[in-house]
């Protein structure tokens, strides 16, 4: 821990002393290497039973177990003098209930704020696969074969129907349903991708260069606002994510 600020050092200490405290992990950019100079640290930390955030009051805005929902569970938003700090709560009794879900090829996917396709229940896995353990160590698991055989064509139902919303506002002239239903299927697309490839993704920050969909970025400079050209233009964004057009039979 040598390369932490002190004063997140400090806190890793105070985190992993808490009651029922089993680790705490370095996760996010920090852990990844693409962190920059305004990057904050996102630490995790994994307990049983319960856990208590009083003492980080102090710092910032606390959230008690279960306040995010049931996957992010809660956590704290801190400012350690010039640094930026995000706990992350996972209980993990929920991180081996997914967790063997996945191992079954089973997941579901959950509304979450700041997530455009949903966030699906394997990510906590995905977690595992991909922190710096700071204190204490949850095993992690390879990816599961059965879950690269059942996630693939799940998304892409998600991804197809999400298209067909896509051109059903856009025959009603709605540019903001259009793009955001097309936006949304890219994101499925790119999960797709990566779960044939057993390639774990945390989050949908850098989803679709992770993905290889980088060029779809180029059909969102210019919309069309006209109806029918917002449908060809929705049209675009299926051909580049290999999905043949219907619109002769959705017309």
């Amino acid at each position: 821990m040598s390369d932490l600020p002190r004063p997140v050092g400090d806190l890793v200490d105070e985190l992993a002393a808490l009651p029922g405290a089993i680790a705490v992990a370095l996760g996010g950019s920090r852990a990844s290497g693409a962190s920059d100079a305004v990057s904050d640290w996102d630490l995790g930390l994994y307990y049983r039973g319960g856990v208590d955030l009083t003492a980080l009051r102090a710092h910032g805005d606390v959230h008690p177990p279960g306040a995010w929902g049931r996957l992010m569970n809660g956590g704290a938003w801190l400012r350690l003098g010039g640094d930026r700090v995000d706990v992350i709560l996972r209980d993990l009794d929920t991180v081996d209930h997914w967790t063997g879900r996945a191992l079954g090829g089973e997941f579901e996917v959950d509304a979450l704020l700041g997530y455009l396709a949903g966030v699906p229940t394997y990510f906590l896995t995905a977690e595992l696969a991909s922190c710096r353990w700071l204190r204490g160590e949850i095993a992690a698991v390879p990816y599961p074969p059965r879950l690269a055989e059942s996630a693939p064509p799940r998304w892409r139902f998600c991804r197809t129907f999400s298209l067909e919303y896509a051109r059903a506002h856009a025959r009603r002239g709605n540019r903001i349903g259009a793009i955001g239903q097309a936006s949304k299927a890219v994101m499925e697309e790119a999960h797709a991708l990566l779960c044939e490839r057993r390639q774990w993704v945390c989050n949908e920050k850098r989803l679709i260069e992770a993905a290889g969909l980088s060029d779809v970025h180029r059909l969102f400079h210019d919309l069309p606002a006209a109806p029918e050209a917002l449908l060809a233009w929705v049209d675009r964004v299926a051909a580049v994510l290999s999905v043949e057009s219907d619109r002769a039979r959705s017309t």
